[in-house]
């Protein structure tokens, strides 16, 4: 525990092996395997999932035609076989989110569990302390294409829409058997948020701290925290960015310590921005300015406009300048 300790306060860079977090390079201990294995799989699917996302360009102009035509039964038969294929891809999305949800929850069990204290479990267990970067990464990459295509909405109301009026006139169409009603009103609640995957992991995190009432719930904010101290230190300490091989890492890591610190500020009774919350946020905020624009606008509205408890009484006007 003594070596990733320093790392928070860090004033002996020189033993910087000891407690640097090597997101590129941890392996798996003995262990770790089991978990391991498991979440792999998950992640596996993610590079995947955010390729498809990416290129979802949704079905708007086949669905303008048959609403601006409504008598016309080619350009309604034409949209709804445009946006079948749309809403089985929005299916695998959410079901994806529902394995990413069971990754975290072994992970959270994994780097939780006693003996060790939180920090201890990041320091010994870091190929799964890599893993739950990498969900973190995947979560805040997804919500951020989600947030900028609207098609994603437009598309799935639409399907909505024309199985309603369908069911209405006794029709029975062959998607209803892919996507059923009780389907269709959980990914309408998942769509609906404007970050779903952050949704989803705040969730499974808040279950996991009320379903393990013998764990204190500082063991699991307490992994947060440490965490988020940790990339941190790593973005501003040059010892450490240097020791970085591909520069994609440094946007990892910045990724991760946003992703964090909006996971501790929806579990932690008073958040991230208290006074008394473990999370330097002044730190972590500057760190964000101190890279180029391009890179950190979207983290720093994720902070903006998806955390809990920014606008709170106890939020020092001095962060929410900094976020102004």
């Amino acid at each position: 525990m003594g070596n990733l300790l320093k790392v928070l306060t860090y004033n002996e860079l020189d033993q910087g092996p000891n407690f640097f977090l090597d997101f590129e390079n941890a392996q798996p201990t003995e262990a770790e395997t089991a978990v391991w294995n498991q979440v792999n799989a998950v992640l596996e699917e993610a590079q995947a999932v955010l390729a498809e996302l990416q290129s979802y360009t949704g079905a708007g102009q086949e669905i303008r035609e048959a609403i601006q035509n409504p008598g016309d039964l080619q350009l309604q038969e034409k949209a709804w076989h445009a946006v079948c294929p749309l809403v089985a891809k929005l299916k695998r999305f959410y079901e994806f989110s529902l394995r990413l949800e069971n990754a975290l929850r072994s992970l959270l069990e994994a780097l939780t569990s006693p003996p060790y204290a939180p920090t201890q479990h990041l320091e010994r267990e870091q190929a799964l302390a890599k893993q739950f970067a990498e969900i973190l990464h995947f979560t805040l990459s997804f919500d951020e294409l989600k947030m900028t295509n609207p098609a994603i909405q437009n598309d799935f109301s639409y399907y909505r829409r024309t199985i309603s009026r369908n069911r209405i006139n006794n029709l029975q169409l062959d998607a209803e058997s892919e996507v059923n009603n009780e389907m269709a009103n959980r990914m309408s609640l998942f769509y609906a948020e404007a970050t779903p995957m952050l949704k989803t992991l705040s969730n499974a995190t808040t279950k996991f701290v009320s379903e393990n009432k013998t764990l204190p719930i500082e063991d699991t904010t307490d992994c947060l925290s440490t965490m988020a101290c940790v990339c941190r230190v790593m973005l501003e300490t040059p010892e450490y960015r240097s020791r970085f091989t591909n520069t994609e890492t440094l946007l990892f890591c910045m990724r991760v310590m946003v992703g964090v610190i909006i996971l501790y500020d929806h579990v932690h009774p008073v958040g991230a921005f208290a006074k008394t919350s473990k999370i330097d946020m002044k730190g972590c905020i500057k760190v964000l300015k101190d890279q180029p624009s391009n890179s950190t606008e979207g983290l720093l509205n994720a902070l903006r406009y998806t955390t809990r408890h920014l606008n709170d009484d106890t939020t020092s006007k001095q962060i929410r300048a900094l976020l102004q």
